[in-house]
């Protein structure tokens, strides 16, 4: 479910989060966060493993042991109070329009680049077109084109990440939440993946990408915001990744 028109006229966001607390068990990772993204929007969230990034995706998708506060997708109310059942409510988010691309590669080796692919066209319309999302994955990722019918499992690593990023742009989408996309790849193939993702046109999608490496955000992303101790910092440099580092 895209976002129309007439939302991105009336200026709506296409995620709006206030006062998000989230954790597992006892533990509490999110802290009472607001945070707002508007429709073509590409941000990032910058800030250290353990420090609240992930969590925060895996509430908006409705994955985390608990959570209280409100989120909105496209004026939808899809948070609230969550204390168990992580993941019941998740694919009533997906058919709102969030695609959650995590981290690492979370892919089924034996399945082949096609048949990952074909997994993301989840809603009715996604299905119906994924020939032509396909192509479109293609082209963001031209080294995937004389993979499809190989197993995932028999691919490097760059070629898998490749392959977890396209499942999610499969999905009838207005949200993208990218987690740690340069995660455990080599510099420059870490580098070719970022330069994919900023040059996917978003029309009225957003996007927002979790990383640790602020170097591959500045510059092509419209913001930047901090992340510490499970609360965002405003807006984010290469000066307070450095603070980041002292304090860990």
């Amino acid at each position: 479910m895209t976002v129309s028109q007439e939302q991105v006229a009336r200026g709506e966001p296409i995620l709006s989060v206030n006062g998000l607390s989230a954790g597992y068990g006892p533990m509490r990772v999110i802290h009472d966060l607001d945070l707002i993204i508007h429709p073509g929007e590409r941000v990032g969230i910058v800030g250290l493993n353990g420090h609240g990034k992930s969590t925060l995706f895996l509430a908006i998708a409705g994955l985390t042991g608990w959570q209280r506060g409100s989120i909105k997708l496209s004026g939808h109310e899809v948070g609230g109070t969550r204390s168990q059942g992580p993941g019941r409510h998740t694919h009533k988010v997906v058919r709102r329009g969030l695609a959650l691309m995590p981290q690492g590669d979370e892919i089924f080796h034996g399945l082949t680049v096609e048949e990952h692919l074909d997994s993301g066209a989840f809603t009715p319309k996604a299905w119906r077109e994924r020939a032509t999302r396909k192509e479109g994955v293609l082209q963001v990722f031209p080294p995937l084109r004389k993979l499809m019918q190989t197993p995932v499992g028999r691919l490097s690593g760059g070629e898998r990440r490749m392959v977890s990023l396209g499942r999610g742009l499969m999905a009838d989408a207005s949200l993208f939440l990218v987690d740690e996309p340069s995660l455990g790849l080599a510099p420059k193939i870490g580098k070719s993946v970022m330069e994919a993702l900023f040059a996917i046109e978003l029309g009225s999608s957003a996007m927002v990408i979790a990383e640790q490496n602020v170097a591959l955000l500045e510059g092509r992303v419209d913001r930047i915001i901090g992340m510490h101790v499970g609360k965002l910092k405003g807006e984010a440099s290469a000066s307070l990744a450095q603070h980041n580092r002292r304090e860990a």
